[in-house]
């Protein structure tokens, strides 16, 4: 049976606590992807640890570069592969892991003067995994100097990768639920806001709703604060105020 240092499975235990507590944090995204590839380069001590994800709205789809935490400039630039292109692409196609002793002889690996500018020698590859099997991304690590990954280390990397997986997807799911509560919360102000037009200026409902959008548009606010702006001038009865409660909030 392969042994392992005691202290690097502490350390993985570790990385998979920091990300599960992350589960229910409300970290904002790119907050949570930089904890991710930190915490793991840390863990695992290679040179530089990356998270690509998925991004199916493009078309066709790509996988995009979205942390890392290296803050070399030559990593760090905006990139993304086609579905089928590099060693992300075997990652996601197979949804196994994958390793390279060396990356310059490699002919998956397509990034070959990155690395060498970065120095960058052997790497890992493992799939952000959900329970149903859904790909979303991977998780590479690259080290500097020669290093055959052992299955343990492939094993353990996997863990906090399909960990991450659950923790990216969870905090997606907060963020749309948390825009549609947002726009559910907007509608609703700005129904009210017509119902006081209708009422005080003797408006018909499509007309209260673009004097609301004319108003947002001269005052360079969203409808929602004009929306909100008439409510509060309801309440405090004074509905002259409406232009300077708007004016107020400007400033």
């Amino acid at each position: 049976m392969e042994k392992i240092d005691q202290s690097i499975y502490d350390g993985y235990i570790k990385a998979l606590t920091d990300i599960s507590r992350a589960i229910t944090s409300d970290l904002f995204l790119e907050d949570l992807l930089k904890l991710i590839v930190m915490v793991t380069a840390k863990v695992t001590g290679v040179e530089i640890c990356s998270l690509w994800l998925i991004d199916e709205n493009e078309k066709p789809t790509k996988i995009r570069l979205k942390a890392t935490q290296s803050i070399d400039p030559e990593y760090i630039k905006d990139r993304s592969l086609n579905l089928n292109e590099g060693v992300v692409g075997v990652v996601v196609t197979t949804k196994r892991p994958i390793t390279i002793k060396n990356v310059l002889r490699s002919k998956r690996f397509k990034e070959k003067e990155m690395a060498r500018k970065l120095k960058l020698i052997s790497m890992v590859g493992v799939p952000l995994q959900l329970k149903n099997e859904k790909i979303i991304g991977v998780l590479n690590c690259f080290t500097a100097s020669p290093h055959t990954f052992s299955l343990t280390e492939i094993n353990l990397l996997t863990a906090v990768a399909n960990q991450a997986a659950v923790a990216i997807m969870n905090t997606e799911l907060m963020l749309k639920a948390k825009i549609i509560q947002e726009e559910l919360e907007t509608r609703k102000l700005i129904e009210r806001a017509k119902e006081i037009l209708v009422r005080r200026r003797s408006l018909d409902v499509d007309s209260a709703f673009r004097w609301i959008q004319k108003r947002s548009m001269d005052s360079r606010k969203s409808m929602r604060e004009v929306a909100e702006a008439i409510l509060l001038s309801e309440d405090l009865g004074y509905y002259s105020s409406i232009p300077h409660a708007l004016k107020k909030e400007n400033k």
